[in-house]
């Protein structure tokens, strides 16, 4: 990142590439394909931003939107058309690659990087590891990268080396415990064949980083940076090389965000008043207590039956009752936690669960704001109901991004991991603040 100073005189870092060159020829800047199956005409303004699923996409465009005139979340499908681009200062695309294996998610992102152009990237990864991080940085590591995956607003950090949750590291913790495998016991680990080389907290900590990250890169090493704090991820976006990609979770992008100088607050968005659906995919004990505690507050609770949406593809009883639900006030759909899960069939609960919202969604007479926890959930969702764009227009809490569609319908995404015991209670009183009635229709 290079260094300048604002019009007071204070240092901050800008992003590579950032701000964005503005070439003059106008049919070029009105051609950028995002359909990954073939080659994509460049993006040629600001700054990209390439995600792995839905939540991490929303996430990422949340905190990198202070460094942009405009910020657009864009949904990659097969068979896409190409979608311009030309006024847009920060594109954040999500591949939807987490659960493919690692050879296709490592070519369906080299393919988005070779639409990059001299445009500065990022490629989130998740904190916690999962998905293929491997092949997706090694397809980032045909360029200088810095990698940094903490994240100090859930308390996950980097030391060693290796990742930890509240202070455990992460191959010692149960964050795993569905992911069917075991996780990396270090970052070093997940980027095999990478070579790679830990900077230790003493290191970021001092004035020695620029060099040490220079020097890391110029022997061919892909440097991992330690950070516990915010401070941390500061210092590592300041001192990273021009030319250098960076990679990491939401943290590094808040760090990237906050390179921007300091702007008045936006206006709040008015709610829309239309009725509100929760689509809760995480089977955690977490999003059970969340689920319990916006109960608490008025939210009322559809259970899916595992074996009308494996069997079925849909839940048609709990379609109905929603619909009824939703009548009353916000409702919140979610696999009965009671009946067993099938090993492997975790996917096809996941899209008859998006099939299900879909559907209570298509039979209300009028538009539905949504919110949906869970990467892939999310995704199936939009993608059921064919929204191509997000625009985020704010946060809730870290991770809990407020958006809009094409349609003018609010759309909040979280990752399933992310938030407090309140977390779907703060989402529901942010879209439907006390008096917001439901627009006439």
């Amino acid at each position: 990142m290079r260094v300048s100073r604002n019009s007071d005189g204070a240092k901050h870092a800008i992003p590579l590439a950032w701000p964005p060159s503005r070439k003059t020829d106008p049919g070029q800047a009105a051609r950028t394909a995002l359909n990954y199956d073939e080659e994509p005409e460049l993006l040629e303004n600001g700054l990209l931003a390439l995600a792995d699923d839905l939540s991490g996409a929303v996430e990422t465009a949340a905190c990198l939107r202070p460094l942009g005139q405009s910020t657009t979340v864009e949904l990659t499908r097969q068979g896409s058309a190409p979608t311009a681009h030309n006024a847009q200062s920060v594109v954040a695309v999500d591949l939807d690659i987490r659960a493919l294996p690692a050879t296709t998610a490592g070519r369906i992102t080299s393919t988005a990087l070779r639409g990059a152009g001299d445009r500065g990237v990022f490629v989130k990864i998740d904190s916690q590891l999962r998905g293929n991080v491997g092949a997706v940085l090694s397809a980032a590591a045909d360029r200088p990268l810095v990698v940094a995956p903490a994240l100090p607003a859930l308390h996950r950090s980097v030391v060693g080396g290796v990742a930890h949750l509240h202070g455990v590291p992460l191959h010692r913790s149960a964050a795993w415990q569905v992911e069917g495998a075991s996780p990396p016991r270090s970052i070093a680990e997940a980027l095999a064949p990478l070579p790679c080389r830990t900077i230790p907290l003493g290191t970021v900590r001092s004035a020695s980083l620029r060099a040490a990250l220079a020097e890391c890169i110029a022997t061919g090493e892909v440097p991992i940076c330690d950070s516990e704090v915010d401070a941390d991820l500061d210092a590592v976006v300041a001192a990273a090389p021009d030319g250098a990609r960076l990679a990491g979770s939401g943290g590094l992008a808040a760090a990237m965000g906050r390179t921007a100088p300091a702007t008045a607050d936006k206006t709040p968005v008015t709610p829309t008043g239309n009725p509100l659906l929760l689509v809760v995919g995480t089977a955690s004990p977490e999003a059970a207590e969340q689920l319990r505690v916006a109960e608490l507050r008025g939210v009322r609770t559809v259970a899916c039956g595992t074996a009308d949406l494996v069997g079925q593809g849909t839940s048609e009883s709990a379609l109905s009752r929603a619909l009824v639900a939703l009548e009353r006030g916000p409702t919140a759909l979610r696999i009965d936690p009671s009946e067993p899960v099938a090993p492997g069939q975790s996917r096809n609960l996941a899209r008859g669960l998006a099939s299900t919202a879909a559907g209570v969604v298509e039979r209300q007479p009028g538009p539905v704001d949504v919110v949906l926890t869970g990467g892939e959930t999310a995704r199936l969702v939009l993608d059921a109901l064919g929204v191509p764009t997000l625009v985020p227009v704010g946060q809730i809490h870290h991770g809990a991004v407020h958006s809009r569609t094409p349609a003018g319908t609010s759309v909040v995404t979280r990752p399933g991991s992310f938030g407090e015991s309140d977390s779907l209670a703060r989402i529901v009183e942010h879209l439907r603040p006390a008096g917001i009635e439901r627009l006439p229709k």
